[in-house]
């Protein structure tokens, strides 16, 4: 994905204020030399935050007709609005390493014994996964083939097929990805017993 971002200046809380009121938004390039001051178009960041690539994959900014690839790194939004208040990106070449986290795409989830014969719910528990690779190798995302999953199977991460050059960052730990729940029993209802009132015997005439 491409972007544009612009030069920026002048600095400090007041500063950002002013931009956030025209309409921009205020950010910081690090990484591979000096830290850079950038300010972006509000509306177009934030349709470009709504894609999933924007922020799992690498981009290209364009800056004064200059064009580099950068990682999201972070970024900020308001409170309680829908305004990007401060993003963050890195600098990134062929030789860069990354920790980053890439989203989970399930597939076949529907043609698996645990759902097609078993009526299995599966839940997907993990749904982006941090990997270690070089920046040229980032993949926007990784495919969790469920076809095989049966009844009561657990998928973790260290089930997970990583393309070559790939590593998963684990940090001591095997999160699951995804499990196949059974169906829960029909509970049978029974309808309640009312015991019948004793009939009243008829008095007869004196």
């Amino acid at each position: 994905m491409k972007f544009v971002a612009f030069e920026r200046t002048l600095q400090g809380t007041g500063a950002s204020r002013r931009l956030r009121n025209a309409g921009k938004v205020p950010g910081i390039v690090y990484g591979a030399g000096e830290p850079a001051m950038i300010e972006l178009d509000h509306n177009a960041l934030f349709h470009a935050l709504k894609k999933e690539a924007f922020h799992s994959s690498l981009l290209e900014m364009e800056v004064n007709g200059q064009t580099s690839k950068v990682i999201l790194r972070d970024y900020q939004m308001h409170a309680w609005k829908p305004i990007v208040m401060h993003i963050d990106f890195q600098r990134v070449d062929e030789t860069t390493r990354l920790h980053k986290k890439v989203p989970l795409h399930f597939t076949n989830e529907e043609n698996s014994p645990a759902v097609k014969t078993d009526k299995c719910t599966v839940a997907h528990v993990t749904t982006e996964i941090e990997v270690e690779c070089l920046a040229a190798q980032l993949p926007e995302f990784l495919t969790v083939d469920l076809g095989e999953l049966v009844n009561g199977q657990s998928l973790h991460a260290s089930d997970l097929k990583l393309p070559a050059n790939v590593k998963l960052v684990n940090r001591g730990r095997n999160p699951v990805i995804a499990v196949a729940n059974p169906p829960k029993a029909e509970e049978e209802i029974v309808a309640p017993v009312v015991a019948a009132a004793p009939a009243k015997g008829k008095k007869g005439k004196k």
